[in-house]
């Protein structure tokens, strides 16, 4: 059994991985500034709790829990992201902020808080998108979110390097599309060939055993474009 905390889990992705991860009998920290989807499912090893992770009082709350409940965390899957499509010349700097906040920021932030409750063979997996890749299609209207998944890419490998003697891993899943809210934020009407579940399956797998194989690594897990 391990101790695995996951971030923007009150829909798509996330949602799936906290059952999946439940359902194997692990114990569940789903993090959302929406709550109910999660108490809703009523399954005893998933905890939760309303969480911006852009607001300190709510990291704070993570990680007493995290000390009283737990002790340690196996797994920390980064999934929580912002999006905003809008033209590049409409782009405020307060919407860059807000994208970099979550997808950026908040990353690093619950990471280095998280970080004291790891051991080795633990994995922190974040997830980037196929925007946020060197040489990759890019898209009109995603300035602000395609940079800030570019960002936590190198992050993660600038905190593979700092940490690579403790044997906590750091890795990166840049997805491709898949059918959640925020694809039909981003591609109105497109048809994804993936759904959250399908991706699901393969993050939970991939953070339960890639530490062993991967640190400081950016996979694309996408079988089209976007």
């Amino acid at each position: 059994m391990k101790n695995i905390i996951i971030t923007g889990a009150s829909r798509g992705i996330g949602f799936e991985l906290a059952q999946l991860f439940a359902e194997e009998g692990h114990r569940v920290l789903a993090l959302s500034r929406n709550e109910q989807p999660v108490l809703d499912l009523n399954i005893k090893n998933i905890h939760t709790f309303s969480f911006d992770i852009c607001n300190p009082k709510d990291l704070k709350k993570m990680e007493d829990y995290v000390a009283a409940e737990w002790g340690r965390v196996d797994v920390l899957i980064n999934n929580a992201g912002k999006l905003i499509n809008k033209p590049f010349g409409e782009l405020s700097t307060q919407d860059f902020e807000e994208v970099y906040k979550v997808n950026v920021f908040g990353v690093a932030e619950i990471t280095r808080v998280i970080l004291p409750f790891m051991k080795s063979g633990s994995h922190v997996v974040t997830i980037s998108s196929m925007g946020g890749i060197q040489g990759s299609m890019k898209f009109p209207g995603l300035a602000a979110y395609s940079s800030s998944k570019g960002a936590v890419i190198t992050l993660s490998e600038l905190l593979a390097e700092e940490y690579k003697e403790s044997g906590i891993s750091f890795n990166v899943l840049a997805l491709g599309a898949v059918q959640t809210e925020m694809l039909e934020e981003a591609f109105p009407g497109y048809q994804a060939p993936l759904t959250a579940s399908e991706m699901a399956s393969y993050i939970k797998d991939f953070a339960l055993t890639a530490n062993k194989m991967y640190n400081g690594k950016v996979l694309q897990v996408s079988s089209s474009t976007p």
